[in-house]
């Protein structure tokens, strides 16, 4: 592991809902700042906006379901000074309106925080409908925004903290199911900057949201087999971390990247991009291939598409074999 704080990885680690870390974050951003409000979708305890909602109901709105009102509503409240969090599914926000998105956030650059709750496969029986996986393509290729992932309930909670100071439009995907939670309160979290949560010098593995996790296991397995991967967290999308990904990629000459989302235009595609204009290498991209969802089980589905630490493990001799020395 590195210094980084981080919890002692084995089979029995607790997990908690990512989105839990959003709700408790959110309420603590508006005890400490008067100006944070909140608007919802008709999903309140989904998204875990009524902790807020509790405390401070006079700076919460219930939109109903109307996510375009509720990012242009965001907008408006923005532009007043205000710091305002919306929140709904991801397959609906930023899934349903993200011509307003660009339009009235975007466009003039004010700091709405977005968040898209029940986002990738794990999401499980409600379907292809409901899992979003488009999502980071969607919001990453908007100017102005910013793009985050986190990795486990608290780091969540700090992201939300954190994106209640910045002054620019954000985006933060949450995932609906208990998540293993691999960080600690000491563990860094900044706007922009992305972790060496393993040491390596054979392959990186670089990763965001959800299957960090499964990186971190899948570096286990390869140093069951003499490969020292080097695990890279990426919690900030957009923007990337080049110098922390180039300083790994440099060392190790093999990646692979694994993101529970579409690999076209996702975290796959941003590195994608940086190394083929910076340091090109052997790249194997791990996520959802031009495909939709399903319904089953958020194990049945991470396994059957290749979001699983095996896969990512295999996907690291893939590279391995492709890399020159």
């Amino acid at each position: 592991m590195s210094d980084l704080h981080l919890v002692e990885l084995t089979s029995q680690l607790a997990g908690e809902p990512i989105r839990k870390g959003f709700g408790r974050g959110l309420l603590q951003a508006g005890k400490d700042n008067s100006d944070v409000v909140a608007a919802c979708a008709d999903l309140t305890d989904s998204t875990q906006m009524s902790l807020f909602k509790a405390e401070f109901p006079n700076r919460f709105i219930e939109i109903g379901v109307a996510e375009q009102n509720l990012v242009t509503v965001g907008s408006g409240m923005a532009a007043m000074g205000k710091i305002p969090f919306v929140s709904s599914y991801a397959a609906f926000s930023p899934g349903r309106n993200w011509e307003q998105i660009r339009t009235t956030i975007c466009l003039n650059n004010q700091p709405v925080k977005i968040v898209g709750s029940h986002a990738g496969v794990s999401v499980g029986p409600d379907g292809a409908t409901h899992q979003m996986l488009e999502d980071i393509a969607l919001m990453r290729v908007l100017p102005n925004m910013i793009v985050i992932a986190p990795g486990d309930s608290l780091e969540a909670e700090k992201a939300t903290l954190a994106m209640a100071q910045n002054k620019h439009p954000n985006y933060l995907r949450l995932a609906r199911e208990a998540t293993p939670i691999i960080t600690t309160a000491d563990t860094p979290f900044e706007i922009g900057q992305a972790y060496v949560y393993r040491q390596g010098k054979d392959v990186s593995l670089i990763a965001t949201g959800t299957m960090t996790y499964q990186a971190l296991l899948a570096a286990e397995k390869l140093a069951g087999h003499g490969i020292e991967a080097e695990v890279v967290h990426v919690p900030t999308i957009k923007p990337l971390d080049d110098e922390t990904i180039l300083k790994s990629v440099k060392k190790t000459g093999a990646v692979v990247t694994a993101e529970e989302g579409q690999i076209a235009g996702g975290l796959g595609g941003a590195i994608s991009e940086l190394l083929s204009e910076n340091h090109p290498v052997p790249v194997k991209r791990v996520g959802m291939k031009d495909r939709f969802g399903e319904s089953g089980t958020p194990e049945q589905l991470l396994l059957h598409f290749g979001l699983d630490a095996n896969h990512i493990a295999l996907a690291a001799h893939h590279v391995l074999s492709n890399k020159t020395t």
